[in-house]
């Protein structure tokens, strides 16, 4: 068991390694071939003098936007999914509860019995085909 964790361990560092390094190497030669400065204006009116302007190099900018965009993402992925989290908050104490309720009746030891054959109700019963 211990070996297994310890091969995986192993097998997740190298297929980080193998993902990794060849994305920090094309990051690295993106940012060295947009090295320029743009300037991000924003103020719609004045073009020629912006009242708010930032004035940055090309792959930074870039950068900037995919971390934002990232986090934009990650915020509208998580309020999508409130509705499945709080259901999951919810069966998590009905299962807490019905296995306290479990636990209870284990306690008491009560036997419990079920009747040897139960019909059930008519409305359940399948009539014969019709030849």
């Amino acid at each position: 068991m211990v070996g297994k964790r310890r091969s995986e361990k192993l097998l997740r560092k190298i297929v980080a390694a193998l993902i990794l390094v060849p994305l920090a190497i094309v990051i690295i030669a993106f940012a060295v071939a947009n090295r320029q400065s743009v300037t991000v204006s924003f103020d719609p009116f004045s073009a020629e003098r912006p009242a708010a302007a930032v004035t940055l190099p090309l792959f930074a900018l870039i950068i900037v936007l995919l971390i934002v965009g990232v986090v934009v993402g990650g915020m509208a992925a998580w309020l999508r999914q409130s509705e499945w989290r709080r259901t999951a908050r919810r069966l998590e104490r009905d299962v807490s509860e019905l296995r306290s309720g479990v636990d209870a009746r284990k306690r008491r030891s009560e036997p419990t019995t079920l009747p040897d054959h139960v019909e059930p109700p008519p409305r359940l019963k399948l009539r014969p085909p019709v030849r």
